[in-house]
């Protein structure tokens, strides 16, 4: 019975070390506040987060004894905020899963392309997304456009490059062995080249999710309401930091929601990864 409960408490052991971290964390956040070290302006109490929180969320006087009621902010509720955000990454994520992993594919097939290609989607992965959102506003604008080619631009070289190291780390001798058997060079493809790669693409495309997702403040600096970027930016402008932290607690939770939602689908299509 003893060694029963022990490996049950071992086995939840990371998940209460969890727990506990998050506790400690409100707590010396708390303390900070409560003992006024530091200005509510710079660092406000979790109650006065949480306050921003619940308005951002429903509908309230806009001040204490007024009578005319808000909901939200800027006119949208937080959560209608983050859909926005992440309706834009998924679109532009979507088209870089289609564009990366099909010109992946051309060039770990190709060598000779490959080699004549690679420096400019390596030249384009470095490049800060800051130093090209005033070209990409004056070719499309400030509207939803630009926001999604942004993040299709963030998220596009990591799974090319990922695509790219995936093909070419396939065991040559298990596509010959394809092909010995009868197997046309489509089926070799499909059935020995993709699955072998997979696992990297699947890693590229979760890279590439967390460059789209910290990218998203950027994309919403101009004409992103709504979107929990601009929100973020627009209430630490006006000084709101409540607010401010509000925002970057809601992305910072979405991003590992995000993170585990793709490492669980990989777990899912690919059954197979780290057995031989």
């Amino acid at each position: 019975m003893k060694t029963t409960l022990s490996g049950r408490l071992h086995a939840h052991l990371p998940k209460l070390q969890v727990v506990f971290s998050i506790v400690l964390l409100l707590f010396v956040w708390w303390a900070v506040t409560a003992s006024n070290i530091v200005s509510a302006l710079y660092l406000p109490s979790p109650a006065a987060v949480w306050d921003a929180f619940v308005d951002a969320n429903t509908c309230h006087p806009i001040a204490e004894g007024s009578a005319r009621i808000v909901c939200g902010s800027q006119e949208y509720f937080l959560w209608q905020h983050l859909l926005m955000s992440l309706f834009r990454i998924a679109v532009g994520l979507v088209a870089a899963v289609a564009a990366g992993v099909l010109i992946g594919f051309v060039l770990g097939m190709m060598p000779i392309v490959n080699r004549i290609v690679s420096p400019y989607i390596n030249f384009l992965r470095m490049l800060p997304p800051l130093g090209y959102i005033g070209l990409l506003i004056v070719w499309f604008g400030i509207g939803d456009a630009t926001k999604i080619w942004l993040l299709f631009l963030a998220a596009f070289p990591p799974i090319t490059i990922s695509t790219v190291q995936g093909i070419e780390g396939v065991n040559r001798d298990r596509v010959n062995a394809a092909l010995s058997l009868g197997a046309s060079r489509v089926q070799a493809v499909l059935h020995v080249v993709l699955p072998s790669a997979l696992p990297s693409i699947m890693n590229g495309i979760r890279i590439a999710t967390g460059f789209a997702w910290t990218t998203v403040v950027a994309a919403e600096l101009n004409n992103g309401i709504p979107g929990i970027g601009a929100l973020a930016y627009l209430s630490g402008t006006q000084l709101d930091t409540p607010l401010t932290i509000a925002c970057i607690i809601v992305i910072g939770v979405a991003a590992v929601l995000l993170d585990w939602l793709i490492r669980a689908i990989t777990r899912l299509i690919i059954p197979w990864e780290g057995k031989d």
